[in-house]
């Protein structure tokens, strides 16, 4: 499973939630930024990156690593990244937290002795998702975190009562994220399965949601209604393409800087299909050279 972009995605959606995990939030949790950044140095990448509002300067940084998989170096690698970003960004915070999200403790480095000191700090949170409880107790943001850790067995009736849940608990225009997200995480989950089949699963029409346009074309194919009603749809797909490249004009200009106006008139044509990929790829992206070999990629 792609967990990676599954929690970027929960982070980038509500900020607020890597705060939900903690014993004591910062006061202004809501007005955190969440981003992905690169130390450039020996290409250090750090998994999320929570910034503090501006207007709160210097505020505190919070670093977030996603781990789900064993690393005997994560440690080396965690503490050397986030503490370079914060020297070379002194200037514009008055201190740091680091929360390192794993599965279970099971996947946690097994030589921690030279980091003690690091772990026992109050700034290091080490949180282990399978200890926070059942996770029909939990906020259903935070047990869409849960979700991933899930097994196949267990995992199609707790994502049904997230869904559930998500309708009843949660504001309309967030609603349709969680079930994005939990469509995407279910989709992973069982790569075996038909669209029909985790269609059933969930009980949700599938082809509604944005993992369905990205894994499956089979949308394109039926037919659709004529009219006013065929106006609609276009006009929401126009919308989203809309809302989808100014997110990615945002991300890039933070990854890469300003944009020439040739490269932006580029991006813009891209198809909302194009600019979904474009904006998983451009996590790897370090400068404007990246961006250059994904665009020219695209008509070899």
């Amino acid at each position: 499973m792609r967990r990676d972009s599954i929690f970027y995605k929960l982070f980038q959606q509500s900020p607020s939630l890597l705060f939900a995990l903690l014993t004591n939030p910062p006061a202004n949790a809501d007005e955190y930024i969440f981003d992905s950044v690169a130390v450039k140095e020996a290409k250090f990448e750090i998994d999320g990156v929570f910034l503090p509002p501006q207007t709160e300067n210097p505020g505190v940084v919070y670093f977030c690593e996603v781990q789900f998989q064993k690393d005997e170096r994560l440690y080396e690698r965690v503490f050397a990244e986030s503490y370079l970003y914060f020297y070379r960004n002194r200037d514009r915070f008055s201190n740091l937290q680091i929360v390192i999200i794993y599965p279970s403790r099971s996947l946690e480095q097994t030589d921690i002795s030279p980091y003690q000191s690091q772990l026992n700090s109050p700034q290091v949170h080490r949180i282990y998702l399978d200890e926070l409880g059942d996770i029909r107790s939990l906020p259903v943001w935070v047990g869409l975190m849960v979700l991933t850790t899930i097994d196949e067995e267990q995992a199609t009736e707790e994502a049904r009562n997230l869904l559930t849940r998500s309708q009843q608990e949660v504001p309309p225009a967030e609603n349709r994220a969680i079930i994005e997200l939990i469509t995407t995480i279910m989709v992973y989950k069982f790569e075996g399965k038909s669209q029909r089949e985790v269609e059933q699963m969930l009980g949700i029409t599938l082809k509604e949601t944005q993992v369905y346009r990205e894994i499956k074309e089979e949308g394109r194919k039926e037919g659709r209604e004529e009219g006013k009603e065929e106006g609609r749809k276009e006009g929401r797909k126009e919308g989203r393409k809309v809302e989808a490249c100014q997110l990615i004009m945002r991300q890039l200009t933070r990854r890469v800087g300003e944009l020439p106006q040739p490269v932006r008139s580029q991006v813009e044509s891209l198809s909302l299909e194009k600019l979904e990929n474009l904006g998983e790829a451009l996590l790897d992206f370090t400068s404007m050279a990246d961006l250059d070999a994904w665009l020219a990629a695209l008509n070899p």
